[in-house]
């Protein structure tokens, strides 16, 4: 990710390059880059905070990359403590904009796809806790329940999204499209609840759906079938949920040791079980 300043004839204005540099992400780079730049045109007409697409070379036959130019958003990714209930509020509304947005046939994009199975689940080493992961990892042997499709995110969550302080805090975007999907809100919904779970305790990641509910979204009624797509999603993270905590740290979170984050993914299933399931 470069930031870009423009300076010619009609001013100063800055944007961002996203490159695939790393072999896996440019082996898939087309795809991913190309849905990006698709999904990117689909929300210029919406209400939804999200960059405007410039330019996109996802074979790379002009760039040394594969990469899409697009406009710089306003604000700060915000992953401190100070402030996050009101925070996970404002993302709670954010989400709810999303998920409303309208498609066509030839507009709707791929359905979602699971980023865990129960063969690929990693269970922390020494945990104290077997027949709790256990019991989560059953959940998800069976059959994905049935779901009233929208438009997803599929990787909503706070690293994700940008927060201004202009005339009260706000959310002044929505950045990394590249795995749009269609599918159960319920997913995108758990997987914020999961990072909030990990980033600031499991009542956090608990709340999250609560929020969502209240700022309009809908959700199944069906605690198992909710419960489904909350274990899918955090099992996900299994076992220390290093993917996210690298970065994470890197913006200061350095508290995010793998050990916490694997208690606090524990927690949050615990909770999650005495809840719904």
């Amino acid at each position: 990710m470069r930031r870009l300043n423009i300076v010619g004839p009609h001013g100063a204005r800055s944007l961002v390059l996203r490159s695939f540099v790393k072999l896996f992400y440019r082996q898939h780079a087309e795809g991913l880059l190309s849905r990006e730049a698709d999904i990117l045109t689909l929300l210029k007409d919406t209400d939804v905070s999200a960059a405007t697409l410039q330019a996109v070379d996802a074979t790379a036959q002009h760039c040394d990359h594969p990469s899409l130019l697009m406009s710089l958003l306003p604000g700060n990714v915000r992953l401190d403590e100070d402030g996050a209930e009101q925070r996970a509020d404002l993302m709670a509304r954010q989400l709810v904009r999303i998920h409303q947005v309208q498609v066509t046939e030839q507009t709707r994009p791929r359905p979602y796809q699971a980023w865990t199975s129960p063969e690929r689940v990693r269970m922390p080493e020494g945990t104290d806790r077997p027949e709790l992961w256990h019991r989560a990892v059953d959940i998800i042997r069976r059959d994905p329940p049935d779901y009233r499709a929208c438009f997803l995110h599929r990787d909503f969550h706070p690293g994700n999204v940008l927060f201004a302080n202009t005339n009260g805090l706000r959310v002044s975007g929505i950045v990394d499209w590249v795995e749009t999907s269609w599918g159960p809100a319920d997913l995108d919904v758990a997987h914020c609840s999961t990072a909030l779970a990990l980033l600031h305790g499991a009542p956090a990641g608990m709340l999250f759906a609560d929020r969502y509910v209240a700022a309009g979204g809908r959700l199944t009624t069906d605690p198992a079938a909710h419960l489904y797509w909350r274990v899918l999603d955090a099992l996900a993270f299994a076992p220390d949920a290093e993917k996210v905590a690298g970065p994470w740290r890197e913006l200061g979170r350095t508290d995010l040791t793998s050990t916490l984050l694997t208690a606090r993914l524990e927690g949050y299933l615990q909770e999650l079980f005495t809840r719904y399931g």
